[in-house]
Formats: C-alpha cells, structure tokens, sequence
C-alpha cells in the first residue's frame, strides 16, 4: 500500500479529532455529575470547559474549511422545539 493511500487527509484528522472531543467531554461531564466531591468536581468542570473550547475551535475551523455544513432547521421545526422544550 502507498503511503500516499495510509495517510489520513487532514479532513479527516480533524473530524476524527472533533468527535475524540466529544466522547473526552462526555466522559467528562458523567464524572463531574456523578462526583460527590465538590473540590473534585469543580475540577472536573474545569477540565470540562477547556474540552469544550477545544471541540468548539476544532468545529469551528470544519466549518471555516467547508468540511463541515449543517442544515439549517426548518423555521416550523424551530417552533416546535421551542413548544416542545418550553413546557420542561
């Protein structure tokens, strides 16, 4: 195999790493919710938020490059979630 076909394209890499990103932050945010230590919990928030800016500079860089390009919600499927989430 060419080492041309074993590289992973940078796209690639960063949307590995975007979901990498997303599974460290939930693995973080089920220990701070289940930590009964408060100095250990904020830790774990601590921690949380600099995931999060990470995942968010990685996002937000798919979407600068194109690689990354959600749809936009129907405005009836937005009011709906807002009835739906407004009664919680």
């Amino acid at each position: 195999m060419s080492s041309k076909k074993m590289q992973m394209s940078e796209k690639r890499m960063v949307s590995d790493l975007v979901y990498s990103q997303a599974m460290i932050s939930a693995g973080y945010n089920r220990g701070a919710c289940e930590c009964v230590n408060a100095a250990i919990k904020a830790e774990l928030i601590n921690i949380l938020n600099e995931e999060q800016q990470v995942h968010q500079e990685l996002f937000a860089e798919m979407l600068k490059r194109g690689w990354y390009q959600p749809e936009q919600a129907a405005p009836i499927k937005v009011a709906q979630a807002k009835q739906m989430y407004g009664r919680m």
